[in-house]
């Protein structure tokens, strides 16, 4: 960087660097590199030969291919223990989730089948655990109940979830091969922890109904009509499912209290559940109480492996339920991804190993549209089943491919074990499992951090709660879009001052020692300036100079002369805010104040050089750093003569 030289004080002062402009093609590429390949995901095949790309090639999708010739046999103990644990949990979880959404019990288990098999050949978490999250399936039925009712047309409606699983699946695929990710950040975390607490709530209260043994119960799933519905059956309530449910939520909580508190007892809390499906189905088949004591069991599962569906899905896609099939897929296919990758980003930070969020997304999407073509409906990680997987000691990717072998022994051989399962234990096991989805201390979290974080939160929450999961979605993103767009178009300016003993110019709401200059304005603008924001941030500056004059005509200090605008912090400009600029330098001549700018950004100061701006301002009027804009004002300032000091300040070089 050229430095110019001030003769009469010895002043030296950094030139502000036009960067040279790049070829259209060239500055195209780059903004398309940043945009969508931030990570490089092509730095691995820079300088290899063709058939080591093409190996490279086959081991970005297929991650199984990378990690499996490097897998060391000391792992495989720890990996089948922790497979053969959370298979444990797969079998009654899938059970209960499969229960929940009023399909077949079976297709519970089918879900920890298939999708962890493709998850393992692509994904790239070593301890993600893959099958039926209950939040994402109950929003699924509910969509899909709307269309079609469950108890009259139960095979429709199982292939309406099927084939909205489908897209859920091309969703999610596309959103990984073209590296669109950003779309699911719209859902924020605020958002996801109050729908998935709603979610939680609603569930909970429907699981009254096995738990009290109601027969005639609504088929809606807002509070009000659940709760509605409880009390006026109140003639159906039945003591002895009510009386064994509380003996298994007993159990059940007992279990998760103890493994929190010590956790090297995972295993108690993950074998919870499946002991009070056994011993549930033992007291049902002994004492026939399916029969004699109003406790109905879930019934015949059928045996064998999983039905193809490849041709129920074109049967539907053909239907008029289509439509009602894709907007299911597209939203259930956002929130299993973002709880999906926000799980295994989890766990990969705890042991230190990165997740790569497209591969990622192309996983879950293969994964769920094999699992529609095998009767599964929509897979995800789950948070509950992964830590049991980590706490047992699973390594890699081998402990679900364990999980899967045994759900197919399960399927093949040993689901007429569970035919006298009470309905009541699969209530117990959801009404847990939905408790510990509900994070209570991460909603005052918010509440303590960001008050509108907090409002996102219990909007999604309550508007799934009193409304549906769409009213609940749809409250969450319009407030955070809202903020989002005051964020845009009502960006801070701030006031800056020196810091004593240092050059440091800084807030002065931050920094209240921070001094301000006599006769200079320094002001900070903390955003991008576009068309949203061009005239409020005019609008703003005008205030800044009001009131600026106001405090000097109060004071009897020297009137305002300069107005330093830091743009530091400015990334990014259109031709609106460039007018804007334009505007404001027209209203500070009038006044006879100069307008300095300090610190342009590159692509800011090229528009601006393009624009004639620079021409306009004067190139003596840019710097690079507050500092020296304030120092040459101050020299102008004490010089008696002025065309004398015009003389000193110009430099004999522009400054840019």
């Amino acid at each position: 960087m050229e430095i110019t030289h001030y003769d009469n004080d010895q002043y030296t002062l950094p030139q502000v660097v036009i960067p040279p402009p790049k070829p259209l093609l060239t500055a195209v590429k780059s903004s398309m590199r940043e945009t969508f390949f931030s990570d490089d995901p092509f730095r691995r095949f820079k300088n290899q030969p063709g058939s080591r790309k093409v190996i490279l090639g086959l081991q970005y999708f297929f991650t199984i291919l990378e990690w499996a010739p490097r897998y060391k046999l000391s792992y495989l103990k720890s990996d089948i223990i922790a497979g053969v644990t959370i298979s444990s949990l797969a079998v009654p979880q899938g059970i209960s989730y499969a229960s929940l959404c009023n399909m077949p019990p079976i297709i519970g288990i089918y879900m920890s089948f298939v999708p962890p098999l493709v998850y393992a050949i692509l994904g790239t978490s070593r301890h993600m655990a893959i099958g039926p999250m209950a939040v994402s399936l109950v929003l699924l039925a509910n969509i899909v109940s709307e269309e079609v009712s469950p108890a009259e047309n139960p095979e429709l409606y199982l292939q309406l979830a099927l084939t909205s699983t489908f897209f859920a699946g091309i969703f999610q695929a596309c959103l990984g091969f073209l590296r669109l990710g950003f779309v699911v950040d719209f859902l924020s975390q605020a958002t996801i922890i109050g729908f998935m607490g709603g979610a939680a709530i609603t569930v909970i209260l429907q699981q009254l109904k096995g738990l009290l043994g109601i027969i005639h119960f609504t088929q809606k799933s807002d509070v009000v009509s659940v709760l509605i519905s409880v009390f006026t059956q109140f003639h159906e309530w039945k003591w002895e499912p009510a009386l064994m449910g509380c003996c298994f939520l007993f159990i059940l909580i007992l279990a998760r209290n103890f493994s929190m508190k010590r956790p090297s007892m995972f295993w108690v809390s993950a074998l919870a559940p499946l002991f009070c499906v056994i011993t549930g189905s033992l007291v049902v088949f002994l004492t026939h109480a399916d029969k004699k004591h109003n406790i109905k069991a879930i019934g015949h599962l059928q045996k064998g492996l999983n039905p193809v569906t490849v041709s129920d899905l074109s049967t539907v896609i053909k239907s008029r339920h289509l439509v009602a099939c894709i907007k299911a897929g597209l939203i259930t296919g956002i929130i299993v991804l973002a709880e999906g990758i926000a799980c295994g980003r989890s766990f990969a930070a705890i042991e230190n190993y990165h997740i790569d969020g497209s591969k990622e997304m192309i996983a879950f999407g293969m994964m769920n549209i094999a699992g529609s073509c095998t009767s599964c409906p929509v897979a995800s990680g789950i948070f509950s089943r992964t830590a049991v997987n980590y706490n047992a000691g699973g390594k890699t990717q081998v402990s679900p491919i364990v999980m899967a072998i045994m759900m197919l022994l399960t399927i093949l051989f040993m689901t007429p074990l569970f035919q006298y399962t009470p309905l009541v234990a699969l209530s117990s096991i959801i009404i847990v499992a939905m408790y510990s989805v509900m994070d209570i201390p991460a909603a005052i979290h918010l509440w303590k951090i960001d008050k509108i974080d907090c409002m996102i939160c219990m909007g999604a929450c309550l508007g799934y709660c009193f409304g549906s999961v769409l009213v609940g979605l749809s409250i969450a993103i319009v407030i955070s879009l809202l903020r989002l767009i005051l964020f845009i178009t009502r960006p801070r300016t701030l006031n800056l001052g020196k810091i004593p003993n240092t050059s440091v110019y800084r807030s002065v709401d931050q920094y209240p020692a921070a001094n301000s200059i006599p006769g200079i304005l320094i002001l900070q603008i903390d955003s991008p300036i576009y068309f949203a924001n061009a005239n409020y941030l005019r609008e703003r500056i005008s205030r800044w100079i009001y009131e600026e004059e106001d405090r000097i005509k109060a004071s009897g200090e020297r009137g305002l002369e300069y107005l330093i605008l830091d743009i530091s912090t400015v990334g990014g400009i259109d031709t609106s805010g460039i007018r804007m600029l334009e505007e404001v330098k027209k209203n500070l001549d009038r006044r006879n104040i100069k307008l300095l700018l300090a610190n342009p950004r590159s692509e800011v100061i090229k528009k601006l050089d393009v624009s004639k701006f620079i021409e306009k301002i004067g190139r003596e009027w840019m710097f690079v750093t507050v500092s020296d804009a304030v120092e040459s004002c101050k020299f102008l300032s004490h010089s008696s003569d002025p065309s004398s000091a015009e003389d000193k300040v110009k430099p004999s070089e522009d400054n840019v």
